[in-house]
């Protein structure tokens, strides 16, 4: 049984997203919280109500590296195979021994964002050239030498998602993931909504691809394009402590949660964050998560069965430090 959450720490962390909404730095938020069957889920702002929607950014890469695992499970594909079985453009020198797993872990040596990354949305371009750039671009180091942040990555193994299962990746994620985990709200891409039912981003220009505008909403970024509600990021969280309906193999769902880059400069599961207090000051080594640039993070703590998804829309850049990094340390004190 999970211990009781301390009150006058859930308090705190309501006290602290309410200021900042006060203060009108951030326009809008949801606060979930759960411990066992205690459940604090709290609206803020113009979000009138916890199922807001807010556009997750990277909170997105473990439901891409799902996708993955949901195929690796099937015996479609294996985390050993190379990107190049699948992407035969993606080849030469060192490419040559890029692995799924390499994608997953953030160590195939491929950069966050191309170079060409602003150029590619200020024309509206479609995945598949960003695909084709990362297969054009120089990797940064050795396969598997080191940890370094990858959207990527993801987006060629989300590529690689949809040439084996012959289907868009969103509509993949909706049937087998989505709706067999009970997530009504989540959708990777807009999902058939309007812009307007969603939180907007606190972007600081408005322009045609900015992360409010129609293209970059419906794009459906492997990387960084769902759109989900608070409840139902916790609902994914969840899942990987309690693995059912058996989307996953119990031991792929704990595979994923666990540190796979042992000897590495940095850890990190299989699309998820692992590590603890990476996350949350005062959680234990076996939490994990994810967060997003958007103004985003969820966690959750197995030893404790302590979860948070707090969803903003004033960008991680200045919300980490002023918002949801405070109030990840305090709920992780409070449990």
């Amino acid at each position: 049984m999970a211990p009781a959450l301390r009150r006058d720490g859930l308090d705190q962390a309501v006290r602290l997203v309410g200021a900042r909404v006060a203060a009108g730095e951030v326009a809008a938020a949801v606060l979930h919280v759960r411990s066992g069957k205690q459940v604090l889920n709290q609206a803020f702002g113009a979000a009138r109500t916890p199922r807001a929607v807010f556009l997750l950014a990277s909170i997105t890469k473990p439901m891409t590296a799902m996708a993955v695992m949901i195929l690796a499970d099937r015996k479609e594909l294996s985390l050993n195979d190379r990107v190049r079985k699948f992407i035969p453009e993606f080849h030469g020198g060192e490419r040559n021994r890029v692995t799924l797993r390499h994608l997953l872990t953030h160590t195939s040596g491929l950069p966050d964002m191309l170079p060409e990354n602003e150029e590619l949305r200020k024309r509206h371009a479609p995945l598949n050239e960003f695909v084709a750039g990362a297969c054009r671009t120089p990797l940064l180091f050795s396969p598997g030498a080191r940890v370094q942040y990858q959207s990527m990555g993801v987006l060629l193994a989300g590529e690689i998602v949809e040439r084996v299962a012959g289907r868009p990746l969103r509509d993949f994620l909706r049937v087998q993931v989505f709706e067999r985990l009970g997530m009504p709200d989540t959708s990777l891409g807009l999902g058939g909504r309007k812009i307007p039912d969603t939180m907007q981003c606190q972007v600081d220009q408005h322009s045609d691809w900015d992360w409010n505008s129609a293209y970059w909403r419906d794009l459906g970024a492997p990387w960084g394009g769902a759109h989900s509600t608070a409840s139902d990021v916790s609902r994914l969280l969840r899942y990987f402590v309690d693995p059912d309906p058996p989307v996953l193999k119990a031991e792929t769902a704990a595979a994923m949660i666990a540190n796979q880059n042992q000897g590495l400069n940095l850890p990190w599961g299989l699309g998820w964050m692992s590590g603890g207090g990476r996350l949350a000051k005062g959680s234990s080594s076996r939490t994990f998560g994810h967060s997003g640039s958007t103004g985003t993070i969820a966690w959750l703590d197995p030893e404790k069965d302590l979860s948070l998804v707090l969803l903003t829309t004033k960008p991680a850049a200045v919300s980490q430090k002023t918002l949801l990094g405070p109030v990840s340390d305090v709920v992780a004190s409070a449990g």
